[in-house]
């Protein structure tokens, strides 16, 4: 930022060095004033001379002002897209949990049908399945509602995970025994029918 104050006063010294040089090199008398016209002069030099340094210090005042204000308004500017970043963020996070969530509720969903599943094979075919086809069967049921177990326990760690704003979104050992249980169950199910 310039400084017009300093400005100012070297462009009057050389407005005056300047009258002074065509007064020295100037050949005709200085014309007669009178005493009064002298002290007129003084005045409105005074004047002209308090009124610029006025006129300065309001303009620095003004730009020290805009100054301070640009700031204040880039800094708002920093503020709001910090603030914009933390809730994308934020949202992106609640959309994994989501997603998670739904994920576990389908595994949990696929478990119950496949253990309501197994229910009524038992109940249908009980006479005329071998006493390996049961145990396989009674096998599928276990590892059916030991998915579904895994699968509910696995959705109470996504909810303890939603209250945290940091973190990885992952509900652990929990959600991958869920899975693979639904599929060993469904599997001895299937082969239950076989033997």
């Amino acid at each position: 930022m310039m400084n017009f104050g300093g400005l100012l006063k070297a462009f009057d010294t050389v407005m005056m060095l300047r009258e002074a040089a065509k007064r020295l090199t100037d050949d005709t008398p200085p014309p007669e004033t009178s005493l009064s016209a002298q002290t007129a002069q003084g005045i409105a030099g005074q004047v002209e001379a308090r009124l610029t340094n006025v006129v300065v210090a309001a303009l620095e005042e003004a730009f020290d002002r805009d100054h301070a204000r640009l700031e204040l308004e880039r800094a708002q500017l920093e503020e709001q897209r910090r603030r914009a970043e933390e809730a994308l963020r934020l949202e992106l996070r609640r959309q994994m949990l989501d997603r998670e969530l739904a994920r576990l509720r389908l595994l949990g969903g696929g478990a119950m049908l496949g253990w309501i599943a197994a229910i009524l094979l038992a109940v249908l075919r009980a006479g005329a399945m071998s006493t390996p086809g049961r145990i396989a069967l009674a096998a599928g049921w276990l590892l059916l509602l030991g998915g579904l177990g895994a699968a509910f326990t696995a959705q109470g760690r996504l909810g303890a995970l939603a209250v945290e704003r940091d973190g990885p979104v992952d509900a652990g050992p929990p959600a991958v025994a869920s899975l693979w249980l639904l599929i060993a169950g469904l599997a001895l199910t299937a082969i239950s029918l076989l033997l």
